[in-house]
């Protein structure tokens, strides 16, 4: 049996790598992409494939936010992140949203396929240490890191104020109004019990939650 796949990112060349990479199994046929949250929506509302390959940093609306929109629209798709941000970013957070699978772009080359073939049976891909990270996070909320107590579009402003990026650049990424990253930033600093910009800079990178220096943006 086939398994249908709607490719969902932004950069042209990383749509032809993945076409490459899923035309070579005849398990898989890919049957549509995306180049922003828009589109995605507009696909999952159309149907037509069985599994959603998702990047989570595309223009517009991106991230958790996109991830529980497309849940909340088609509850049973079948959805694997396939992220430039590491897993202590994003996955957990991804899979608690309702990912059937988070996979890093550096491993997609070598995993891929199999992952695809978890998911699409109805499985979930994850790491040993999301899995760990799952478990841990059923402790006590008293317990847990400041940055994991904020909501997801506070901790996708977080990530990239963290990694350098203006107010207004954020803004504008995110389709939302410089005002309301300020009042973001603000909720941020308050529920972290930090003081400045560069406290949160220190306390990303103590925590290893930006991405490598040559990754990506």
């Amino acid at each position: 049996m086939t398994t249908r796949i709607l490719i969902a990112d932004d950069h042209a060349i990383v749509r032809e790598g993945l076409q490459r990479i899923l035309t070579a199994d005849p398990s898989f046929e890919v049957v549509g992409e995306a180049r922003d949250g828009n589109e995605v929506i507009a696909a999952v509302r159309n149907g037509g494939f069985d599994v959603l390959l998702l990047d989570m940093s595309m223009p517009g609306r991106s991230g958790i936010d996109l991830l529980k929109q497309i849940k909340s629209e088609r509850p049973g798709l079948c959805v694997l992140v396939l992220s430039m941000h590491a897993e202590q970013q994003y996955a957990v957070r991804a899979i608690r949203s309702g990912a059937s699978g988070y996979l890093t772009k550096d491993t997609a080359t070598t995993q891929l396929t199999a992952a695809l073939h978890k998911v699409a049976a109805g499985g979930l891909f994850i790491t040993p240490a999301v899995a760990e990270a799952l478990a841990l996070g059923l402790q006590n909320e008293s317990d847990e890191l400041p940055h994991k107590r904020l909501t997801d579009r506070e901790y996708e402003i977080f990530l990239r104020l963290a990694a350098g990026d203006s107010v207004s650049s954020i803004a504008e990424r995110l389709s939302v109004s410089v005002k309301t990253v300020s009042t973001h930033k603000t909720h941020i600093l308050e529920k972290m019990s930090l003081t400045s910009l560069a406290d949160l800079v220190r306390y990303a990178m103590t925590h290893q939650l930006l991405d490598q220096p040559n990754a990506p943006r």
